[in-house]
């Protein structure tokens, strides 16, 4: 069995998908991984299972621009690769890779599976590119086996604008491996509450609206501190690194840059904050209830199914500092128990709801239909 994997990013793939590579490498299936060129890829080149391991086959693409000249030598770069490889299946994760290389699995007949980990804005805001892409998605995914969906509005959404209104299932996101997460104990606050925000540097992800409450909410309490974790996106490094210094400098912000033990960083903070725009089901939210601790997220799917409004974290109003600053306001005003408890919940939410091995069982279970 010879499973190909298109993907755009090595360390989301790592991040979030490792045991599911393993599983199939465990089950002796051949694996090979189409990916985009970065510093990450040699995580996925040293992920093994008794000296077996993914073949990985670097295809270079812009996640996000939209070059038709570019986009084409990525849809023939997944040709030659499916005629060279002549995987049994194929699974696609994200916008480019399931648009593109869901249609090339059609027109060459090679089962596929997409998942959808988002709609993203180009698709949210409506408008004439929004029908292009949706009218793409309609005949990339059309005939695959399988289209996963992260959470239920996004189906709902696909499936009113008839895309994959047969062949889709839902998915508890990623899902979060409880072991390599385990729950830890909520940190002594010692006069300083800790908010943390893990988020690639881009506008989507709220950026501007946290680093704006964290100016309101330190000009207002002296006992806060605010950290942020993530890389740049290069295209808007340029706009946000200058700002992002200047917060630092000042000791509004303590900025982390890219990190890999994110685990160990929210393990001592005490409230976690998500103020994406849009997303598939966030992962750092999930992490975020496995280790412990409330949060704050946007009021968006993707996000609200990941904790219990009032007993594990608040929602707020996308896209809105105010709202994010009035939901900061609202969880400092508990006591530090109050807040212990909230973290107990999610942990409790997260066990029952978003454990990985439901993914895997459920990709394993498709796959081993055909």
């Amino acid at each position: 069995m010879k499973i190909l994997i298109f993907t755009n990013y090595a360390n989301g793939l790592y991040l979030f998908r490792k045991e599911l590579l393993l599983a199939f490498m465990e089950s002796g299936y051949d694996v090979t991984i189409s990916v985009p060129p970065d510093e990450n890829i040699d995580k996925l080149r040293r992920l093994s299972y008794n000296d077996k391991k993914a073949e990985i086959i670097e295809t270079s693409f812009e996640r996000r621009g939209n070059d038709p000249i570019k986009d084409l030598k990525l849809f023939t770069a997944y040709i030659r690769l499916l005629k060279k490889i002549r995987p049994n299946a194929v699974l696609t994760y994200t916008i480019k890779p399931n648009l593109y290389g869901g249609l090339a699995c059609r027109i060459l007949k090679v089962p596929y599976f997409c998942n959808i980990t988002g709609l993203g804005t180009a698709i949210e805001n409506g408008g004439k590119l929004s029908d292009i892409l949706l009218g793409f998605y309609r005949v990339a995914v059309g005939k695959a086996v399988c289209v996963f969906f992260q959470n239920k509005g996004n189906r709902d959404f696909m499936n009113k604008h008839k895309i994959a209104e047969k062949n889709s299932r839902l998915l508890p996101g990623s899902g979060v491996n409880l072991k390599e997460h385990p729950f830890e104990d909520y940190p002594p606050e010692d006069k300083h509450i800790r908010f943390l925000a893990v988020i690639r540097i881009m506008k989507d992800k709220g950026i501007d609206e946290y680093l704006e409450a964290a100016q309101i909410m330190k000009s207002r309490h002296k006992g806060l501190k605010f950290y942020l974790a993530g890389e740049y996106e290069e295209e808007t490094r340029a706009v946000y690194e200058p700002r992002i210094e200047e917060l630092h400098s000042r000791k509004i912000i303590k900025y982390l840059g890219h990190i890999d033990n994110v685990a160990k960083v929210m393990a001592k903070s005490h409230i976690i904050v998500h103020p994406s725009y849009h997303e598939g089901l966030s992962n750092v939210l999930l992490e975020a209830a496995a280790c412990g601790r409330p949060v704050l997220a946007s009021d968006i799917n993707g996000c609200i199914e990941t904790f219990a409004e009032g007993e594990s974290g608040f929602a707020f109003e996308a896209k809105s500092t105010n709202a994010l600053v009035d939901a900061m306001e609202k969880i400092i005003a508990l006591s530090p128990k109050q807040r212990r408890s909230m973290g107990i919940a999610g942990r409790a939410w997260v066990e029952e709801n978003f454990d990985r091995n439901i993914i895997i069982k459920a990709y394993m279970d498709e796959i081993n239909r055909l």
